[in-house]
């Protein structure tokens, strides 16, 4: 059996009284001497126990001629070990020490519990743990008010654990659902047509919800093992199938590329053989280009260097036909002024006031501007034959109103008319003077308004 060392305590003052709890402090300061043997199973509880010397300790501990240390619970002595090589107040103290220890932790948990913010369940599971060191503890104290403390801090707890329970079963079932959310995301991106995926779109999408599933299962609480391996396993079919789709789609995309590539490059070496024809290859080029438009797409940098090289072999054909254009409307500049003067020459066809000789001046005009010849370029010809047009109009304006003037029937019908208007207007004339003769101002009025608008209609007709 160890023996303590003999070490002299000098703050026996601190030793705890009943029922009271010792500072960490007190508790630092009380020396440690080596631990005695367990006690026996038999041993026997002396009749007449020594008085210990540590002030309190009596009040719950006692030690017999032999050193057998003994702890009060309720009205029962309960042997808690034997030092027989020391004093009575050291195997006392020793045990006392014990009874700290226990205390202590007592302490620490309430504390914990009063200050918040620790997990009730955890606190719970270690009063619990700790119930089970108190009872039945080797120590000297009051061991029946600590277990009474931690009985009662245990029960104190457990509407706060089931609480604590409730409400990380929430958070549990809720990061359920948003990891579910995030697995039928990327699913629906599975599920749709590759060929209608805008893949740059959908691959940043993807990688995107990778990022929220990693940060989720970081800082999101834990799920239950088979839930998360079941929600991973979706996660990870749904990616390959995105991924198998997207390398089965460029695959295939590459193939179209290569296609339209060797398409085109024939379609520029036709092009390039039409340039010996000049001009006259221009509907062929065109013919050309509708094949290419056809022919689909080879990527974009080759695209850019493909058309390149066709453009430039139209450019070739249209730059033919940009020439003869320019030797034609060098041509054209006397033909032009030509037209200029014959149309200086037509405006003043509109003061002549015989309209048969207007017009022989005109028609004289227009055999002359057909006799120059076509101008170039065209939107030039355009605007001067509209100019010309404008003054043919205009005298053809002046035919029409000197027919409609002259024409035989038209003139019979307004003689007839200028009759029926003559006899309405001496009809009213002689009802207007019934009327200021009966002194019936509105009867003579409406015959006024009656003659007024009859006259306003023969003066129309030109009577």
């Amino acid at each position: 059996m160890s023996t303590p060392d003999n070490t002299t305590d000098n703050t026996s003052t601190d030793a705890p009284k009943p029922g009271s709890v010792p500072s960490p402090a007190a508790f630092a300061k009380r020396a440690k001497p080596a631990a005695p043997t367990a006690p026996a199973a038999d041993a026997a509880v002396p009749a007449t126990p020594a008085v210990p010397a540590t002030p309190g300790a009596s009040e719950w501990g006692r030690v017999d001629e032999n050193g057998v240390v003994s702890v009060r619970e309720g009205e029962d002595w309960r042997v808690v070990g034997e030092y027989p090589d020391g004093t009575h107040e050291e195997a006392l103290q020793y045990y006392v020490r014990k009874f700290d220890e226990l205390a202590f932790k007592v302490v620490a948990i309430e504390q914990r519990h009063q200050a918040g913010g620790a997990s009730a369940s955890a606190l719970r599971s270690q009063a619990a743990q700790l119930k089970s060191e108190v009872v039945g503890a080797a120590a000297v104290g009051d061991l029946k008010g600590l277990e009474e403390r931690l009985v009662s801090m245990v029960d104190a707890l457990a509407e706060a654990a089931s609480q604590e329970a409730a409400a990380q079963r929430a958070a549990v079932d809720a990061a359920i659902a948003e990891r579910e959310a995030i697995v039928e995301k990327v699913e629906a991106l599975a599920a749709r047509d590759p060929q209608q995926v805008q893949w740059k779109q959908a691959t940043a999408e993807l990688s995107a919800l990778f990022d929220q599933w990693q940060e989720h299962q970081k800082n999101g609480p834990r799920l239950p093992k088979n839930t998360a391996q079941a929600l991973w396993k979706r996660f990870r079919d749904a990616r390959s199938t995105v991924e198998r789709a997207r390398r089965a789609f460029f695959a295939e995309l590459d193939d179209v590329h290569k296609a339209a590539k060797q398409t085109k490059t024939r379609l520029i070496e036709r092009a390039e053989a039409l340039s010996s024809q000049g001009e006259d290859g221009i509907p062929a080029y065109r013919n050309l280009l509708d094949e290419w438009k056809r022919s689909g797409r080879a990527g974009r940098k080759a695209d850019d260097a493909l058309w390149a090289r066709f453009k430039a072999a139209g450019d070739v054909l249209y730059g033919a036909r940009h020439e003869r254009d320019l030797a034609e409307q060098e041509e054209s500049k006397p033909r032009i002024e030509a037209r200029e003067a014959l149309l200086a020459e037509a405006t003043k066809v509109a003061d002549i006031a015989d309209l048969k000789a207007a017009r022989q001046t005109l028609t004289d005009i227009q055999r002359r501007w057909d006799e120059t010849g076509r101008v170039f370029p065209r939107e030039v010809e355009r605007d001067l034959d509209g100019r010309m047009r404008k003054i043919e109009l205009a005298l053809k304006d002046r035919e029409d109103v000197d027919w409609k003037r002259n024409n035989p029937e038209t003139k019979a019908r307004a003689n007839d008319m200028e009759s029926q208007l003559r006899e309405s207007i001496a009809g009213f004339e002689k009802d207007l003077a019934e009327a200021r003769a009966a002194g019936d101002e509105k009867a003579a009025k409406e015959a006024q308004e009656a003659i007024d608008a009859r006259t306003a209609w023969l003066r129309a007709i030109g009577a």
